[in-house]
C-alpha cells in the first residue's frame, strides 16, 4: 500500500508544480515577490523538508517514520515563516500533497504517515495567501479514528483526515465554497474517497455543512454534510469532478457478498452517479449515463494528468490512487476571480 501511496502523491506533486507560480495574482504588487535572502532560505529548507519527507514513508518502524514526521511539521512551520513564502512551490516535495484553488486564496498541504498495523493517520496544514506575504497557517489535526459520527461540521482542530487530490471552488451569494476531494489509505480492509467542503466563517476554516442534497431522489434520503465511499482495499473506484459533464461523478458501489453493512465489501458495479452544483448545493443524481457504456470504452472522465507516468506504473495502483486523474489545465487564471454558481 505505501507504493499506492507515493504514486498518488507524486501525481499530486505533478498538478500542483504546474500550477504554483501562475496560481500567485498577477495584480499582486512586485515587492510582494521573494527577495533574494528569502528564496536561498526556503531552498535551504526544502531540501532538509525533502529528506524529511521521504523519511515519512520510508523510514524503518512506527518510530522512525514518527520521529521524521515530528520533525517535518516544525521545519515546515520556520521555512513559512519567510515572508511571502506562499509564493515559494516547494516543488521537490514530491510525497506531500499540495492543493490551490481558483482563486489562490490559500493552499493545503496534506500527507499520511502509516502505522506497521496497516492503519494511517494524516497531517495537514492551510496556508493563507496574506495581502502583506505574513505567516497565517491553520494546522489540521486529524479526528476520522475519534468521530463516533463522521457527518458533521468541524473545524481545523477536528479534520477529517485525508490526503486531498484536487479543490473545487463555487461561488454562490457572494460566498466561496471550496470542495474538496480526498482519498484515506485507511485501514488494512478498506479504503476511502472523501468530499468535503471547506467554507470560512470570519476568517477562520470550516469543514462540512449541510452542502450535499438527496432531495430529488426516488427515494429522498437527509442531507449530509460531508460523503464518504467506503471500499474494499484492493478494488478501483473513481470520485472526482468532471469538467464535461460539469458535476462530480462517481462509481456506484454494492456489496459483492451481499453483507451491506460490511463496507470492506464494497466494489463498483460499473454504473455511475454523481453530484450537480444547483442553488449553493450539490444536488445528487441518481444515475449519469442512462445508455450502456460499450466494452473497453469508459465514462467521460477527465484525463490522466501524466500518461508517461501511467504506462510506468501498474495502472491499477493509478487509478485506485487517484480515482480519474485530473489534467491540468493549460492556462491557469493570473487574477483572482469567483467561479459560476
Amino acid at each position: 500500500m505505501v507504493k499506492k501511496l507515493i504514486l498518488f502523491l507524486l501525481l499530486c506533486s505533478a498538478t500542483y508544480t504546474s500550477q504554483a507560480q501562475t496560481r500567485v495574482p498577477a495584480s499582486a504588487p512586485a515587492t510582494a515577490g521573494l527577495d533574494p535572502a528569502a528564496r536561498s532560505s526556503l531552498r535551504h529548507y526544502q531540501d532538509t523538508l525533502k529528506q524529511l519527507s521521504q523519511e515519512i514513508f520510508l523510514g524503518k518502524g512506527d518510530d522512525g517514520r514518527q520521529h521524521a514526521c515530528d520533525a517535518f511539521i516544525p521545519m515546515l512551520v520556520k521555512a513559512l515563516k519567510n515572508k511571502n513564502s506562499f509564493r515559494f512551490p516547494f516543488d521537490s516535495l514530491r510525497t506531500i500533497s499540495i492543493q490551490y484553488p481558483a482563486d489562490s486564496s490559500f493552499r493545503i498541504f496534506s500527507w499520511a504517515l502509516e502505522r506497521e498495523n496497516g492503519f494511517y493517520r494524516h497531517y495537514g496544514a492551510i496556508q493563507m495567501n496574506t495581502p502583506d506575504g505574513q505567516l497565517k497557517l491553520f494546522p489540521l489535526f486529524d479526528n476520522s479514528d475519534y468521530m463516533t459520527n463522521t457527518d458533521t461540521i468541524t473545524d481545523n482542530k477536528s479534520w477529517y483526515g485525508c490526503l486531498y487530490y484536487h479543490i473545487e471552488q463555487r461561488h454562490y451569494f457572494n460566498q466561496e465554497f471550496y470542495t474538496l476531494f480526498g482519498w484515506d489509505a485507511n485501514n488494512p480492509r478498506s479504503q476511502k474517497k472523501i468530499v468535503d467542503m471547506l467554507t470560512f466563517k470570519n476568517g477562520q476554516p470550516v469543514f462540512g455543512g449541510p452542502f450535499f442534497s438527496f432531495s430529488q431522489d426516488s427515494t429522498p434520503k437527509p442531507v449530509r454534510n460531508r460523503f464518504i465511499l467506503e471500499y474494499k482495499k484492493e478494488s478501483s473506484i473513481s470520485l472526482n469532478f468532471n469538467k464535461e459533464k460539469e458535476m462530480i461523478i462517481f462509481d456506484h458501489l454494492i456489496s459483492e457478498s451481499n453483507e451491506p453493512e460490511k463496507k470492506f465489501t464494497y466494489v463498483s458495479d460499473m454504473d455511475y452517479e454523481g453530484f450537480k452544483w444547483m442553488m449553493g448545493k450539490w444536488m445528487h443524481v441518481e444515475k449519469i449515463f442512462h445508455d450502456a457504456i460499450p466494452i473497453g470504452q469508459g465514462p467521460p472522465v477527465p484525463a490522466p494528468m501524466d500518461v508517461k507516468k501511467k504506462s510506468m506504473t501498474n495502472p491499477q495502483s493509478y487509478d485506485e490512487a487517484t480515482g480519474t486523474g485530473t489534467a491540468a489545465p493549460a492556462t491557469v487564471p493570473q487574477k483572482k476571480k469567483t467561479t459560476k454558481s
